[in-house]
């Protein structure tokens, strides 16, 4: 064993550290270490669970990318395009995307014995990608749709069903006002909660050959396509791709708009993207903390230990060797901070996870529980990056010992 990691074991380790005065101040850099990296691990799980969730309603509900007519407003009464329009095995041969189902929009008003309410049917067909949905079902179940008969079948939002007092199995009757005015008997399947408003206080499913019915459309006029892609960090470049892979077909009669999620969520998806500086913030004020707490009590014990400096340069020892005693000092309480804020950290967001002590406001947060997505390699990362960056800053106040001379130091009290 060299010298320089015998003596730092010998100062950080021997029981005779209790006794010195240096040992508070000890104890607090190390719990500044420890509560440091805890928060900073709980912050970076916290902000991308919470954007991993918002994303994946948002997506789920409005799928990753839409092909629709160019010409179609803001309203959900679109122009339709056709099927043909459209070489689906050419946009699925594109790696990346996952899944395409066509939709349709259309507004209508729901009407029962006392209380009436706007909605938005989105209608489907049996290539309609349920897995999301039926995470979100709070009541009842989905509806199948087959070749045969259309389904008189609809789900509808939670927030729907207490404002217009509906449970599961009740009929309902959806107005269109159009001329003429026409109306569809269903009957409620399923309720589902995402706790956004853009879809809960919004949308409901339906059979989309009720609503080319009512539009008289033919079998093959749709609103678009959604399609649904592996990896969202792809999603500009699959949507280049889904461009591309259309072609300019200006020539023909209907002109494609292929847009994507963050296009037609921009300011959820700005709001998210403003927590990144909030965890660098974060991040920052925390490296702060325990760097200043671990320069506060190295000085300290560089002082205490200012005759033990004395005695080893009169013994040959260069100034960086009486410095590397005082780094591998730092470096073991480092580490034994990190072990804490490892165990504290790690430890809160296996709760949350899977106890969710901490609830949320779901009106302004969109869930119901704070959300905690703990990855492996961030706490890799966040770890490597607090030993290093703190070393590095410890370098700083082991310059101290090389200002101090032998025999001023032996006569030190």
């Amino acid at each position: 064993m060299k010298p320089e990691l015998f003596i730092a074991q010998r100062f950080t380790f021997s029981k005779e550290n209790a006794r010195r005065m240096s040992a508070p101040i000890v104890k607090i850099a190390v719990a500044g270490i420890a509560i440091g990296l805890a928060v900073m691990i709980l912050s970076v799980a916290i902000v991308t669970g919470f954007k991993n969730e918002v994303s994946r309603k948002v997506t789920g509900f409005g799928a990753h990318i839409q092909i629709s007519n160019f010409d179609a407003n803001n309203s959900f009464e679109t122009k339709p395009i056709s099927t043909s329009d459209i070489d689906f095995d050419r946009v699925m041969r594109i790696n990346g995307i996952e899944h395409a189902q066509p939709y349709i929009t259309k507004s209508g008003i729901i009407k029962t014995e006392n209380e009436i309410q706007a909605v938005v049917l989105k209608g489907i067909d049996k290539q309609f990608d349920w897995s999301f949905m039926q995470s979100n079902l709070v009541d009842g179940s989905i509806f199948t749709i087959t070749d045969s008969v259309k389904s008189n079948r609809i789900v509808i939002s939670q927030y729907i069903a207490n404002l217009l007092n509906l449970n599961v199995g009740d009929k309902i009757t959806v107005y269109f006002v159009q001329d003429p005015p026409r109306m569809r008997p269903f009957i409620i399947s399923g309720i589902y909660k995402t706790s956004i408003e853009d879809f809960d206080h919004v949308f409901a499913l339906v059979d989309m050959r009720h609503l080319q019915k009512l539009n008289g459309w033919s079998n093959d006029q749709i609103s678009g396509v959604e399609l649904t892609i592996n990896n969202f960090d792809q999603l500009y470049d699959l949507n280049d791709s889904v461009f591309f892979a259309i072609g300019n077909n200006f020539g023909q009669k209907t002109i494609l708009k292929i847009s994507q999620i963050r296009e037609r969520y921009p300011q959820i998806f700005d709001w998210l993207n403003l927590q990144d500086m909030n965890v660098l913030v974060i991040l920052a004020l925390m490296l702060v903390v325990a760097c200043v707490n671990m320069i506060s009590g190295l000085l300290i014990l560089i002082l205490e230990r200012t005759n033990t400096i004395g005695l080893l340069k009169t013994f040959g020892y260069s100034n960086w060797q009486v410095q590397k005693i005082f780094v591998l000092q730092s470096f073991f309480l480092i580490i034994k901070g990190m072990i804490w804020g490892n165990v504290i950290g790690i430890g809160l967001c296996l709760l949350q996870k899977y106890f969710g002590i901490v609830p949320l406001d779901e009106a302004s947060y969109y869930m119901s529980q704070v959300p905690i997505n703990l990855q492996l390699w961030h706490v890799a990362i966040l770890n490597i990056g607090t030993i290093v960056i703190t070393l590095a800053v410890m370098l700083l106040p082991t310059l101290l010992t090389s200002k101090i001379s032998p025999a001023t130091a032996i006569k030190f009290n």
